[in-house]
């Protein structure tokens, strides 16, 4: 079997992905960010919800619902199960940011999860970010992990997170 995963068309031929194991979160990564000052590096822990930490006592500073652009039972899970889980859990801080990120792109068809579709239930969900990307192709990978930092950086930085103007 061979991964879904690379590290997208600009990377060095040589270079390999690191393994992700469901032991060794949270998976840390160092982003670099453009911005007016210059490029700042920033440090990102992602957890999965099969870490072995009980997720459910994470305290985020932002949550990304994912779901499988080729499969409509994944957006229905996110839409049904997910969100209300993340209401939950995770009520403590209203304004926290949350982004639905449709994964797979590089599979989609005309029968899958139209973007369209995807928008709506972002609005629905008031996810505050609504993306898409392909692990195996890369393509807008560089992009999710932009708006990624971006809205951790605002959040972090106590600007309140959550709603943000583009």
């Amino acid at each position: 079997m061979h991964s879904r995963l690379s590290l997208g068309p600009k990377s060095a031929k040589d270079a390999k992905l690191p393994i992700l194991r469901d032991d060794d979160q949270p998976f840390t990564f160092d982003i670099n960010s453009r911005n007016r000052q210059g490029t700042q590096t920033h440090r990102l822990e992602f957890f999965d919800t099969s870490s072995p930490i009980n997720f459910t006592i994470l305290r985020p500073s932002m949550i990304i619902l994912s779901y499988d652009i080729s499969d409509h039972e994944s957006l229905r899970n996110v839409r049904e199960r997910w969100k209300h889980l993340v209401e939950t859990h995770f009520n403590y801080h209203e304004s926290m940011p949350v982004m639905l990120l449709g994964l797979k792109r590089d599979l989609r068809t005309v029968d899958n999860v139209h973007p369209q579709e995807a928008l709506r239930v972002a609005a629905e969900m008031r996810c505050d970010r609504y993306a898409e990307c392909s692990a195996f192709t890369g393509e807008l990978c560089a992009e999710v992990f932009e708006d990624i930092v971006k809205m951790a950086v605002e959040t972090t930085k106590g600007y309140g997170g959550g709603k943000t103007e583009d």
